[in-house]
């Protein structure tokens, strides 16, 4: 039987986000927890804190304190001090901030999650109803897209919601990009958003960029009627460690849910899938884009 520093895993390259280091950390914990059949109420009372705190801290979604990751570890048998030091070193850097926080004005508190997994992620397969996927959107169309959410902004905040999500689209650059996989439902695509010169830019970008090794876009026509999704968009975020599971993301008008659980995003893995099947393929895809193009 194994004891519980061989659940301790090995340091992911994590690509420097903050985020995922948590989800590292607390998935640490949660594997030494278990490993020694302790409950989180048990693992709460050792650090003067509660059953939900412990879940929260082993699915990533608050910062460590140094004192409460060393308790945790005692009661868990680490006791060689390489081995506390390395899941201590890394539970102090998954509180470093990260390069989004200096856009904190403009950053929905539920959203600096995504953007951390965003950020780590290897594989993104997304589905997108009303809109493009913030990762292939132009700065005019990201424009036009906040300010008919959010009417009355200040010109000054517009400008730096686009600014950040046309940062974001740097993970599809570099030597080791991250492969974006997007579903794009057809009224999407035809929904004149920002105007005729805003969605022929748009359509031109989406052409240029489908282009890349690391960019695939396929189109859901709207002429076989109904398909594999009933509701609106979601997000599927592969993580850089095995250890790690696939994060489904789905946004709602004043927040987001963050789904982890094997059975959930096992069922929407499936959905993509058949979504990938139905709609067209890529050169399908390009030859409607030039094709609705040539309509505007």
């Amino acid at each position: 039987m194994r004891g519980a520093k061989d659940f301790l895993m090995s340091e992911p390259d994590l690509g420097g986000s903050p985020t995922v280091r948590r989800f590292v950390v607390g998935a640490q914990l949660r594997k030494l927890r278990e490993a020694r059949g302790i409950s989180r109420e048990k693992a709460g009372y050792a650090i003067r804190a509660s059953a939900s705190k412990i879940s929260r801290m082993e699915l990533g979604r608050v910062g460590f304190k140094q004192r409460d990751v060393a308790d945790l570890l005692t009661l868990y048998g680490i006791i060689e001090e390489d081995q506390r030091d390395a899941v201590l070193l890394l539970a102090e850097q998954a509180n470093d901030p990260a390069w989004w926080q200096t856009y904190e004005e403009v950053l929905p508190d539920w959203f600096h999650t995504y953007v951390g997994l965003e950020e780590a992620a290897s594989l993104i397969r997304s589905y997108e109803v009303q809109f493009l996927p913030g990762l292939l959107q132009t700065a005019g169309y990201a424009r036009a897209i906040i300010t008919a959410g959010i009417p009355g902004l200040p010109d000054e905040e517009v400008d730096r919601r686009v600014e950040l999500r046309t940062r974001r689209q740097r993970i599809l650059h570099g030597t080791e990009p991250t492969h974006l996989w997007a579903v794009i439902d057809e009224s999407a695509l035809r929904r004149m958003t920002g105007g005729r010169a805003v969605i022929q830019a748009q359509i031109r970008h989406l052409l240029a960029v489908g282009d890349r090794s690391n960019v695939t876009i396929q189109m859901m026509p709207l002429e076989p009627g109904a398909h594999a999704v009933d509701g609106g968009g979601f997000t599927i975020l592969r993580l850089p460690d095995a250890d790690m599971p696939d994060v489904v993301y789905i946004e709602h008008l004043t927040g987001a849910q963050y789904l982890d659980k094997p059975d959930h995003v096992d069922r929407y893995v499936q959905v993509m899938t058949r979504l990938t099947v139905e709609a067209l393929t890529p050169e399908g895809t390009a030859d409607a884009l030039a094709k609705i193009l040539t309509q505007l």
